[in-house]
């Protein structure tokens, strides 16, 4: 594993990131990884997602802006989508990629389904994962409490996570609290702000994006396997997988969804 940092071009925030080297030769094009909210890039080996990859490719990942132990701003404009598909850009410069698979997990695939409309020369298949390509308002007050930016904006990541529990009525795993304790909130705070206000992808550009897609959701997502679906709808050569029982979260945990990535990305 190398691990390497990117600066921002737009604004120079500091990016971490780490690319992980393909076990045999290898013709297809590298993997980029984007976690979802509150999330870092450790999740993607911590859950297991990583190795089934390498034999076909190298895998990128990377701490989104806002995430992990890249930069934090507390200015919500520093969260435009414009800012987020520029630092991937960023990062597949700096590693010397022209075009690149993608998998997107939640906010992941809306910057994917971003990228994709964007750059479309730069991604060359995409796995969606929870994600959607398009935004309605109050989507975080959904995934995860209600009140959840008022929450963050008291500054304490504990607090945040004492509620997310006292919503879902269970306590969080272990890893998932390691996770959320390394965030920011305000710099949280700030992305939801900007994050509520973006619509995402129109469904008449979906249609120009050619490139192999694969869309997971868990049918205990309703809102992410509506969004599957209206995908599907639009791209020309995507296929759809529903995984019965599959909340948002647990489609991380899903070995069936990561084995699904890792075949779908060997072809």
């Amino acid at each position: 594993m190398q691990s390497f940092t990117v600066h921002s071009s737009l604004d120079g925030v500091e990016l971490r990131c780490r690319r992980f080297s393909a076990t045999a030769a290898t013709d297809l094009a590298p993997v980029i990884m984007l976690h979802g909210t509150a999330l870092s890039q450790s999740v993607w080996r911590g859950m297991g997602w990583i190795d089934p990859v390498l034999p076909a490719r190298d895998v990128l990942t990377m701490d989104l802006r806002g995430h992990g132990r890249s930069g934090r701003p507390h200015d919500a404009t520093a969260y435009d989508m414009r800012h987020f598909v520029t630092d991937v850009c960023d990062v597949l410069d700096a590693a010397q990629i022209p075009q690149a698979a993608v998998v997107g997990y939640s906010l992941g695939g809306r910057i994917m389904f971003s990228l994709a409309a964007d750059h479309p020369t730069r991604v060359s298949t995409m796995v969606s994962v929870a994600g959607s390509p398009q935004n309605s308002p109050g989507a975080f007050d959904r995934v995860f409490f209600p009140g959840i930016v008022e929450t963050l904006r008291q500054g304490s990541m504990e607090l945040f996570i004492e509620r997310w529990e006292q919503h879902l009525g269970r306590p969080l795993s272990a890893s998932t609290v390691l996770a959320m304790r390394m965030n920011d909130p305000l710099a949280l705070a700030a992305y939801m702000t900007a994050a509520d206000g973006d619509r995402g992808v129109p469904t008449r550009v979906l249609s120009t994006m050619r490139m192999p897609t694969l869309l997971l959701a868990g049918c205990a997502d309703a809102e992410r396997e509506q969004a599957a679906r209206l995908a599907a709808a639009y791209l020309p050569n995507a296929r759809i997988r529903l995984l019965p029982g599959v909340t948002h979260s647990g489609i991380l945990r899903s070995p069936t969804a990561c084995q699904a990535t890792a075949d779908f990305l060997a072809r």
